[in-house]
């Protein structure tokens, strides 16, 4: 096997599908990049059993010559390529012994591959359904629903995505108990009704290698009851589902909320994040005191003897209301808002806060709603 690639373009290849390596497996070949030669186009996997990532380079000069596979150690050949500029390199590979020698300039350099026999197979599932996606939509309900999600190993359906699709939207939901975040896309749908659990991980490793492209292209997901596939420009991807039935989450979100304040973003989590820094660390507790034209943020630490009050203008519809919230959970949500001003509907201190961006003009595509969980008030 001999192939010439540029090493910029190489490195960025292997670079994005590098994160599914662990690199302390006690499975040597799953240390390494699998490389595979037909013609004119290398076929670079990598893999820890759970996800798969593939990606396909188009080049210039390749022969193939005794082997078209070989596993290459991942970290070595990173930590090479990081080293060059913009040049191109020469790859060859002994058939006999599976040694790989790397020609950069003047430069000359060998590091021992390994027989890809043992290498997993990468096969496609049966029975599988297809929808498309644009690449700006999927980035948007990773980002909008992955910091919700639990870490929780006991609870592992609660550690993923959760995907909804049905003839009238598809729904993206992350929760961990305390926070919850609802993203749902009425312009999206499918005929037949379907749910699955995404793993956080590797659906990050995809939204980062579709930010890595700059491309707004469409997404090709097919997934059945036990994986999904996303294919895109020269990458696929495949990872295993998680297991299990995801609760019931519309069941959480408080339907009657009859006090509603209108915030700006900014000053909220500025205020927010001042305020905090003189909460309990351990609770992180601040108090929302919503009134006619104002919002009071307090918080307070006895031990310490610390405390901090805020008030920042404010629009609210409702009963004059004090509730609790845990300020970096409250920060996270207000923090993954994009809009100006944020709304706030309120029911009881004891009852959930919701959380909408206010848009100036109605988005009947987008409909983002973010839940945060209250804290028991000390009393004063």
């Amino acid at each position: 096997m001999k192939f010439i690639v540029n090493s910029q373009v190489f490195l960025k290849n292997l670079q994005a599908i590098s994160g599914v390596i662990s690199g302390n497996n006690t499975v040597a070949i799953l240390n390494c990049f699998h490389f595979q030669l037909d013609e004119n186009k290398l076929t670079i996997k990598a893999t820890d059993l759970e996800t798969t990532l593939v990606s396909t380079l188009e080049l210039d000069t390749a022969d193939i010559e005794g082997v078209s596979e070989v596993a290459v150690p991942a970290k070595m050949l990173l930590d090479i390529l990081k080293s060059f500029t913009d040049i191109p390199l020469t790859f060859s590979v002994d058939p006999d012994n599976y040694m790989i020698d790397i020609k950069a300039g003047e430069g000359k350099y060998r590091l021992a591959g390994m027989n890809p026999e043992t290498y997993p197979v990468l096969k496609k599932g049966d029975d599988t359904t297809q929808i498309v996606l644009p690449a700006s939509v999927l980035v948007n309900a990773i980002s909008k629903t992955s910091f919700a999600t639990g870490n929780n190993e006991m609870r592992q359906q609660m550690s993923g995505i959760y995907c909804e699709i049905n003839p009238e939207s598809i729904t993206f939901v992350g929760t961990d108990a305390h926070k919850l975040v609802r993203y749902r896309r009425m312009d999206i749908k499918s005929e037949e009704t379907s749910s699955f659990i995404l793993p956080k991980k590797p659906i990050s490793i995809v939204k980062n290698i579709i930010l890595m492209s700059k491309e707004d292209v469409d997404i090709l997901v097919e997934y059945n009851a036990t994986n999904v596939y996303f294919s895109f420009g020269n990458f696929y991807i495949v990872c295993r589902l998680i297991d299990g039935k995801y609760p019931n989450y519309e069941a959480a979100i408080p339907k009657e909320n009859p006090n509603k304040l209108i915030i700006n973003r900014s000053e909220f989590l500025n205020s927010l994040r001042r305020v905090s820094i003189f909460a309990n660390q351990s609770t992180f507790q601040v108090r929302l005191l919503c009134t006619e034209k104002e919002l009071v943020i307090s918080s307070e630490d006895i031990e310490n003897s610390s405390d901090a009050k805020e008030k920042i203008v404010c629009e609210y519809e409702g009963d004059q209301m004090e509730i609790g919230f845990n300020a970096k959970f409250l920060m996270d949500m207000v923090n993954n808002i994009d809009t100006e001003n944020v709304m706030m509907e309120l029911a009881h201190p004891s009852r959930a806060g919701i959380l909408f961006p206010v848009n100036d003009e109605e988005d009947l595509k987008e409909n983002i709603l973010m839940l945060v969980m209250p804290v028991m008030l000390n009393a004063n």
